[in-house]
């Protein structure tokens, strides 16, 4: 007689073979009736819609959107291709944004077809798609990419309202900057008289310092007889030069969130210190914190550590082949990998205390950081050695987030341009603030950014003569709350605040912990 176990590894048999094809989004046809209610029954499969499912994992808690996060825009792409075939493309606004990069889970995505219905198709954790009645891009002016039908670059810009502007200043930035010749949208423009489009083009491509395309829409409209008003749809400005040869727009991206998030930021923190002239003082001080700075930082993690067991993982009084198969194993292995590393961002810190650049030193060191930190594990079997090799090499989701990071391809070209734009900053404050948020954005490696970008943090703070600042475990939902209002809302300022209100309590000596 086949057990409950053979018959649910028989289910997962055929959950994967779907999975090997390719499948995210998964219909009741793909699988049996006793397939699909043991796979949703032991947690394998969850359901989206009536008739819709998508894999999941058993150990998940209830309520979680991780796993659906991770799942939206592949699950969107195929349930869309199964009801419109090739008949439909995402919003011009939406393309646009991913184009650019921006990944993030929308509240409502909004697509075209001529055979939609109006309506709106409710789908988990307050997620939606309401597909309009309306026309799809211009012949030739729809890209694929993943799956997803979209207007092309050009397409959308002629086709996106005013408000696209107002309400995602940075993406329209960079999706102007990856126009490298005004041709690409006159044509648009000219064949069908969107005379007040070409007016918002022409005054937008100014505001980015595209003088030459702006003057372009203007001639070319004139000349074909229309009647052309330049309006700058933008209601701020930047100080930002973008270059004539076309660059990554994950990179575009990061330039201009840095330019536009470092003024909310000028204010937020107390004045800084002097370098303090004692350097094995400061750094006497950080060690006698290291136990409670080693305990929240691993604790935010999810990781189940204690003082006493940091301390004796600190001191070597715990032997990892004693312990090889309770979960305090792989606790004092991370625990252990974050001493490790502390040691090696000591020595950073001792370096921007003696005047380098910080920039230039978390640059240069914090490929070392990352090594220590995950050594231990390696070393136990517990990760490959591969995962030593660096900066990741597959998409990463950050758990209840609807941010997600830049495609790994994207990864090589974003560090360099973060750690340039750390070594132009003057303002301390900005270097801590933005130095923290967009390592975490970026999300640069499989495991342990947030880890990293704590260090990073508190070698910026360090450069201005800041004291090691701790973020206590008890903040945890303000500190990822305000990551998370950055990354999806483009707002600095609660993240700003938070770490602001930190460092003050570290330089009275008040931190509540």
């Amino acid at each position: 007689m086949t057990s409950p176990h053979e018959k649910l590894a028989e289910s997962l048999e055929k959950l994967r073979t779907l999975q090997k094809g390719g499948g995210v989004a998964i219909r009741s046809g793909d699988l049996t009736r006793t397939h699909r209610e043991r796979l949703v029954k032991n947690g394998f499969l969850k359901e989206v819609m009536k008739g819709w499912y998508v894999s999941a994992r058993p150990d998940e808690i209830a309520g979680e959107s991780t796993a659906w996060y991770a799942s939206f825009w592949a699950f969107c792409a195929e349930y869309l291709d199964e009801r419109f075939r090739s008949n439909w493309s995402i919003a011009p606004d939406q393309s646009l944004l991913l184009h650019v990069g921006n990944m993030t889970v929308p509240r409502q995505l909004l697509v075209r077809s001529p055979k939609a219905r109006n309506k709106i198709t409710p789908l988990p954790h307050s997620t939606s798609v309401f597909d309009m009645r309306a026309a799809l891009p211009e012949a030739g002016h729809v890209t694929v990419k993943d799956g997803l039908r979209m207007f092309s670059i050009p397409a959308g810009l002629v086709n996106c309202g005013p408000g696209f502007y107002l309400q995602n200043p940075t993406d329209a930035r960079a999706a102007l900057a990856i126009i490298r010749d005004a041709s690409e949208v006159l044509t648009l423009l000219l064949e069908s008289g969107r005379t007040t489009v070409a007016g918002r083009l022409a005054g937008a491509f100014r505001a980015i310092g595209r003088d030459r395309i702006a003057d372009d829409i203007v001639k070319a409209m004139q000349a074909a007889g229309y009647d052309i008003r330049e309006k700058n749809p933008f209601d701020d400005t930047i100080d930002l030069i973008f270059p004539s040869r076309q660059q990554s727009p994950y990179v575009n991206r990061i330039r201009i969130m840095w330019q536009q998030m470092r003024k909310p930021i000028l204010n937020k923190f107390p004045a800084a210190p002097n370098l303090p002239l004692d350097i094995d003082a400061y750094l006497k001080a950080t060690d006698e914190n290291y136990i409670t700075d080693a305990y929240h930082s691993l604790s935010i993690e999810g990781y189940q550590v204690s003082p006493e067991l940091i301390d004796r993982v600190r001191n070597g009084e715990w032997n990892p082949d004693e312990n090889k198969d309770d979960q305090e194993h792989r606790n004092a292995l991370v625990a252990r990998g974050y001493w490790q590393a502390y040691q090696s961002v000591k020595k950073s810190v001792r370096k921007v205390l003696e005047g380098k650049n910080p920039g230039t030193v978390v640059d240069d060191d914090h490929g070392d950081w990352y090594r220590e930190m995950l050594g231990p594990s390696v070393t136990a079997g517990l990760l490959k050695a591969a995962d030593l090799a660096g900066y990741r090499n597959d998409q990463v989701y950050i758990r209840r987030s609807m941010h997600v990071p830049p495609r790994y391809e994207a990864v090589r070209d974003c560090m360099p341009v973060f750690f340039d734009l750390l070594k132009q900053e003057s303002e301390p404050s900005v270097r801590v603030v933005l130095g923290h948020f967009i390592f975490v954005y970026i999300h640069p490696y499989m495991d342990g950014n947030g880890r990293i970008a704590r260090f990073l943090m508190n070698v910026m703070l360090a450069s201005a003569g800041y004291p090691w600042t701790v973020i206590p475990l008890d903040k945890r939902n303000d500190y990822m709350g305000a990551l998370e209002s950055a990354s999806v809302n483009q707002d600095i300022v609660p993240f700003a605040i938070f770490l602001g209100h930190l460092v003050y309590k570290s330089l009275k000596g008040k931190q509540v912990l």
